[in-house]
């Protein structure tokens, strides 16, 4: 039987990221009041941006990985019976030669439609999600540091003023300059004046005022890193305030480790730890270029921001 649309009533919602490094579920149930009350919140890292700052191509064994992950949370999902479904790529797709194969592989096997976002449209829903989660904000700015890309766009309490995606993310950074583990002083200052040449390249930002809004892998973990976390808790990372000198301490602590000492530091380092020096280096780095003492942490980001689009929508189609 067909739901009842518009109104007030509930609206279940799923959106899955698919990223360079990560692929993360997010099933919601919202009302017309905007109140989001998460159901399900799942993350698998099947690497499928392994490769493609190189290659220009998506990989044959990261395809089937990320459509073994599709599998099981398309499963995962199956009881909820979600109005909406939301299936987004974001850098490695975008970047990839042969991202209509992989698209074409997602529909024929797993039945979800997949959708690429811009690098813009990727800042923008990650802007939405990111400050949906924060109250007294009149002035942001949200940094989104993926594997493949970094997002930056700054604005007010709802909507975005400027906005800009650099390729740059950690594990392309990893990839391209990274050659030892750790990486040795050379292959560092070799990241850091690539970091630097691209943020010099952001004009027409007003950051003063602006308070810096971190959201994705590098964030959360560098927030469980600081607070000493073995495992992953959500109300513990979210909203918390990481200085530039904490962040500073933390690239200083992992450049000289090797990732499998840094995957022993905690839980949260599975799938990371051979990335998060290059994380923790861009975010040290937009830190002091435009002089943000302290950025807080948001756990919500672009699954956030495009569930919201879909609950819009959703209403406004049963209005």
């Amino acid at each position: 039987m067909d739901r009842p649309r518009g109104g007030a009533e509930a609206v279940t919602v799923a959106v899955i990221d698919i990223g360079t490094n990560t692929v993360l579920l997010l099933l919601v149930r919202a009302t017309a009041t905007g109140r989001m009350e998460p159901l399900l919140s799942e993350q698998r890292v099947p690497r499928l941006g392994r490769g493609v700052d190189a290659d220009r191509n998506l990989r044959a064994d990261a395809m089937e990985r990320v459509i073994g992950v599709l599998l099981e949370y398309r499963a995962m999902m199956a009881p909820f019976g979600p109005d909406a479904t939301v299936v987004c790529g974001t850098s490695a797709v975008r970047d990839a030669g042969n991202r209509d194969e992989f698209t074409r592989r997602v529909e024929e096997r797993t039945g979800f439609a997949l959708e690429v976002l811009s690098g813009r449209e990727e800042a923008s829903w990650t802007y939405r999600g990111a400050l949906s989660g924060m109250q007294g904000i009149t002035k942001a700015t949200v940094l989104d540091i993926g594997g493949g890309s970094t997002e930056i766009a700054a604005g007010d309490a709802t909507d975005v003023a400027r906005l800009i995606s650099l390729d740059i993310g950690s594990v392309r950074i990893s990839e391209r300059l990274f050659r030892h583990d750790p990486p040795t002083h050379p292959e560092l200052e070799a990241a850091i004046e690539l970091i630097e040449n691209l943020l010099g390249n952001v004009k027409g930002f007003s950051f003063e005022g602006s308070t810096l809004v971190g959201v994705a892998g590098t964030a959360t973990t560098l927030a469980a890193l600081a607070q000493g976390l073995k495992a992953f808790d959500v109300t513990a990372v979210a909203r918390y305030r990481l200085s530039r000198d904490v962040v500073e301490h933390l690239f200083r602590t992992l450049r000289v480790m090797p990732s499998a000492m840094i995957r022993e530091l905690s839980g949260v380092m599975e799938g990371r730890s051979d990335v998060i020096t290059a994380g923790a280096l861009i975010l040290r780095e937009v830190m002091a270029h435009f002089r943000f003492d302290e950025m807080i942490v948001s756990e919500r980001g672009v699954r956030y921001g495009l569930a919201m689009r879909e609950i819009e929508r959703y209403h406004t189609k049963g209005a």
